[in-house]
């Protein structure tokens, strides 16, 4: 069942549920869906301020996340799509540690609770779209539709995001839009795969993948809107554990994504 974290002591017995904040209510139940009519998608044009940003919200506690990690594996085929992994560590109390888990995951997602939806509750697997929509992440046919939407978006948002090598093997970053937009420009460091045997918990004696994960991240740095270039060392981009990095142009915590990047 979907995991959901909320703040009622009364309910810390109950199956499925946990204690984390929001408000009451219950997100539908996790479902695996299939690509529509099993045939390959046509994949999405990327738009000048780059894919759309998939963060899917997971963890090796949560019995219903594995078919979620599925469907991001599956989305990132798409190179208008930058799904990103984001493990989370409160479920890390019933039995099993998150090997990949990291508070800032957990901590990003509860300011999207708070600022992108309104309070709402957080849970497990959630995948939140650009920082502006969100769904259950094994909810695969409403996931796509969710970031047709939310292409439409960037397409119609006037910023472009544009990255080119430097000599030393470092990145230029060009960022160009309206004035007066603030943003933070943020370096995420990431792994491609990551292939886990969980030893205990409601995954115990599974071995689960997952895409895209997050090893590290860094803001470089906050963009004002008009045209701004950031310079990358390649020393920035030589994270361990990490084989490609991502930029996310994201206005403030928990705010909407408004430019991204694959480097």
């Amino acid at each position: 069942m979907t995991r959901m974290w909320i703040p009622v002591l009364a309910l810390a017995g109950l199956a499925g549920l946990g204690l984390v904040h929001g408000l009451p209510g219950v997100a539908a139940p996790a479902q695996a869906v299939a690509e529509p009519g099993g045939k390959a998608l046509r994949p999405r044009p990327v738009a000048a301020a780059g894919p759309v940003v998939a963060e899917l919200f997971t963890s090796q506690g949560c019995s219903s996340c594995p078919p979620a990690d599925a469907v991001a594996a599956r989305l990132a085929r798409d190179p208008g799509i930058l799904v990103i992994s984001r493990p989370v560590t409160y479920w890390d109390r019933l039995g099993w540690k998150d090997s990949l888990g990291r508070e800032s995951n957990t901590r990003l997602q509860r300011q999207y609770g708070d600022t992108a939806f309104g309070g709402a509750n957080i849970y497990t697997p959630q995948l939140v779209i650009d920082g502006r929509t969100q769904g259950v992440g094994s909810q695969e046919a409403k996931a796509r539709q969710l970031i047709a939407r939310a292409g439409t978006v960037r397409k119609a948002s006037g910023v472009a995001v544009r990255v080119s090598r430097t000599a030393d093997g470092g990145r230029s970053v060009e960022l160009q839009g309206k004035a007066g937009q603030g943003a933070d420009v943020i370096l995420v460091a990431l792994s491609a795969n990551e292939t886990v045997r969980i030893g205990r918990g409601e995954n115990g004696g599974r071995t689960v993948s997952y895409t895209n994960v997050v090893i590290d991240e860094t803001v470089l740095g906050r963009w004002k809107g008009g045209k701004q270039t950031i310079t990358l060392r390649a020393t920035q981009l030589a994270a361990p554990g990490a084989d490609r990095h991502a930029l996310i142009v994201r206005q403030g915590a928990g705010g909407p994504v408004i430019g991204s990047a694959v480097i």
